[in-house]
């Protein structure tokens, strides 16, 4: 079996605010192979960020940081500062969900690829530049030479979330982590982007982690699925096994909530009732019981681990996982 490029052991992160200690990660387990895509999916706040910093070491200063992130075979909660700065871009690369924002608005595009290109593979001007337009080329911007004397606000957001692929892809990274990179884009130029990363990701034989709050993105796209609540995994699984019989109530209404092409005019969205608790006060049993309509004493009373209790290679979190009896989930 192929060891994992990237393996997350028992990860933690608490942030401090007035009103207390907030987990926003918890306990959490992921393991990654070379050249596989790993989905993470989950409404907005339930961590997936958070955790996507905790692998990148790229978290706010007075945050904790519990367990490990081992990284082709390195332990990247040891490593110092400035070994980090050179592992990120060569090795580890992001694409962030808001390209306006991870980009620089007062320096040039060309100035921004060349920058990285020099700093970490040591490249000339000239041979950068030349480089630079290759990528653009390769994440499909029309005239390259020209966009690279251009500024982020002079691109469109699609055009700018393919600058920040090739920025991110420049390196030859082994790993990509993609975080919700098509939220603010229209849903052509949203499919656009997610084959140009699927495409890239086959080509350079690269691992992907792609973070997002859509199941219907990672259908597909993804080899395996993990699902967060409220800072923990609570169903993980094969993406073709986890469609054709999820386990968690939760995955189940996150799949609900997606337009349905073939429903009528001005069906009303299915909605998840309620609200994700307060990472500050953490319940004593299931977090999404409040909110589940399987839920009853003991979801309430007890926290159910992730586990797999049917053997078949799909971990959930949940006393009354979908499609089993009562007798096989006891």
């Amino acid at each position: 079996m192929t060891a994992p490029l990237l393996s997350v052991e028992g990860v933690s992160v608490e942030l401090p605010t007035p009103r207390g200690a907030l987990r926003a990660v918890d306990n959490v387990d992921l393991a990654l192979a070379p050249g596989r895509t790993l989905g993470i999916v989950g409404e907005s706040g339930c961590g997936k960020t958070m955790l996507s910093r905790a692998i990148l070491q790229l978290l706010p200063k007075r945050a904790r940081l519990g367990g490990r992130v081992m990284f082709a075979g390195r332990d990247l909660t040891n490593l110092p500062a400035e070994a980090l700065r050179r592992l990120r871009g060569p090795e580890l690369a992001v694409v962030f969900q808001d390209p306006m924002t991870s980009l620089n608005p007062v320096l040039t595009i060309g100035t921004q690829i060349i920058e990285t290109l020099q700093a970490h593979l040591g490249m000339d001007a000239a041979a950068a530049a030349t480089r630079g337009v290759e990528l653009l080329a390769a994440v499909g911007i029309p005239a390259p030479a020209q966009r690279l004397r251009q500024y982020p606000h002079q691109l469109s957001g699609g055009m700018r979330q393919r600058v920040a692929i090739a920025i991110a892809l420049s390196c030859e990274p082994k790993l990509l982590i993609a975080d919700e990179p098509t939220t603010a884009l229209d849903v052509t130029v949203q499919a656009q982007i997610l084959d140009l990363l699927a495409r890239e990701q086959q080509r350079r034989h690269m691992a992907m982690i792609l973070i997002t709050h859509d199941l219907g993105v990672v259908a597909g796209r993804t080899d395996e699925v993990a699902v967060m609540y409220a800072g923990r995994i609570v169903e993980r699984a094969p993406t073709s096994r986890l469609f054709a019989g999820m386990r968690m109530p939760y995955t189940e209404a996150l799949l609900a909530a997606i337009p349905k092409l073939d429903s009528p005019p001005h069906t009303p969205l299915p909605a998840i009732a309620g609200r994700p608790p307060d990472p500050t006060r953490p319940l004593a049993g299931c977090s999404f019981a409040p909110r589940c309509r399987y839920a009853d004493g003991r979801c309430r009373a007890a926290k159910p681990p992730l586990g797999d209790p049917e053997r078949a290679g799909t971990l959930y979190a949940c006393w009354h996982p979908l499609g089993l009896s009562e007798s096989a989930s006891a």
